[in-house]
C-alpha cells in the first residue's frame, strides 16, 4: 500500500532510510523544522537550515521516487530566546514561496513557558498574514495535557484561524478528543519509547473514527522508527480493517490536509487504486 508520512525529520536520517521507505510504499513526506539537538546561535544558522530543508532534502528524496515537502519555523525548544526567535520569524518569508513549502511548523510548546507562548503567537500571526497552513507540536509526557489546552486556547482565541488548516500533532488518548472536537486535524506519532504505539493509534481510530486523523513516524536523530507507519498499517490489517479504511488514514487524509497549501503540488503514483472492500 502506498502511504504518506506527514511528519518525519529526514535531515537526521541516512540515505538508506530513503531507500527503505520507498521500498515500503512511502510516496511522499513532509518535514517540519525542528530542534537540531542543540540551540542554534544566530539567524544565519536557521537560514542555512531552511536552505537544506527546501533545496537539498527534496533532491535526496527524489532520487528514491519520494516527494518531499517542508514546514518552516523556530522550534519551541529554542523559543526561550525571544530576540532570536523574532529574527527567525522575520526571515521565514524569504522561503515561503519555494516549491514544496507547506506552511509554518512545527511550532508549539515544550515546557509551557511564557516565552514559548509569545513566540507561538508570533508564528500564528505570521501564518495569518501570509495565508499559510500550520503544524503544531504538543509537549511530551506530563506537560502534554496542559500544553495542549494552552495551545487550543491560543488558537481558538484568534478569529482569523481556519481550524481546518491546522494540524495539532503528537496527540494521545487524553488529548485527541479535545483537538478533534475543536475542529482541528490531529496527528498520532508512533515512537518506540514515548508518544503512541501502533496499537494505541489504532485504538484511537476505532474510538474516534478516521476523519481528520493522521499517523506519522516523526523519525529523527533520537529513538524513533522511520518505518512506523507501515507498522500501523499492519496493525490495522491484523484487526480486520479494510484496505479502504487504512488508506484513508495513511494516504487520503494527508493528501486532503496538505492540498489546502499552495505549496503542495503532488504527483500521485500511477498505480494508486481505490479498494472497494
Amino acid at each position: 500500500m502506498y502511504y504518506v508520512d506527514p511528519h518525519i525529520h529526514m535531515v537526521s536520517r541516512t540515505t538508506d532510510d530513503y531507500e527503505t521507505l520507498a521500498k515500503m510504499g512511502c510516496v511522499a513526506m513532509s518535514e517540519p523544522a525542528f530542534w537540531a539537538g542543540y540551540d542554534r546561535g544566530s539567524v544565519d544558522g536557521f537560514r542555512d537550515y531552511f536552505e537544506q530543508l527546501t533545496a537539498f532534502e527534496p533532491r535526496r528524496a527524489r532520487d528514491y521516487g519520494i516527494q518531499h515537502f517542508t514546514w518552516l519555523c523556530i522550534n519551541a525548544k529554542e523559543a526561550e530566546n525571544v530576540a532570536l526567535s523574532r529574527e527567525v520569524i522575520a526571515m521565514i518569508p524569504e522561503f515561503l514561496d519555494r516549491p514544496g513549502v507547506l506552511g509554518i511548523g512545527e511550532i508549539g510548546l515544550n515546557k509551557n513557558t511564557r516565552n514559548e507562548a509569545i513566540v507561538f503567537l508570533e508564528h500564528l500571526d505570521l501564518a495569518m498574514k501570509t495565508d499559510e497552513q500550520i503544524l503544531i507540536h504538543t509537549p511530551h509526557l506530563e506537560d502534554k495535557y496542559q500544553g495542549t489546552r494552552m495551545i487550543l486556547d491560543m488558537l481558538t482565541g484568534d478569529r482569523r484561524i481556519d481550524r481546518s488548516r491546522v494540524l495539532i500533532d503528537h496527540v494521545e488518548e487524553h488529548t485527541v478528543e479535545q483537538v478533534l472536537d475543536e475542529g482541528f486535524w490531529a496527528g498520532m506519532t508512533l515512537y518506540p519509547v514515548s508518544k503512541c504505539t501502533p496499537a494505541r493509534a489504532v485504538d484511537m481510530v476505532e474510538l474516534y473514527g478516521s476523519e481528520r486523523l493522521l499517523v506519522n513516524s516523526a523519525g529523527d536523530w533520537g529513538p524513533s522508527k522511520p518505518t512506523a507507519v507501515p507498522d500501523f498499517i499492519l496493525e490495522m490489517r491484523r484487526r480486520g480493517h479494510s484496505e479502504r479504511a487504512i488508506r484513508r488514514v495513511v494516504y487520503d487524509n494527508p493528501i486532503e490536509f496538505f492540498s489546502q497549501s499552495r505549496g503542495f503540488v503532488f504527483d500521485p503514483p500511477d498505480a494508486v487504486e481505490l479498494v472497494e472492500n
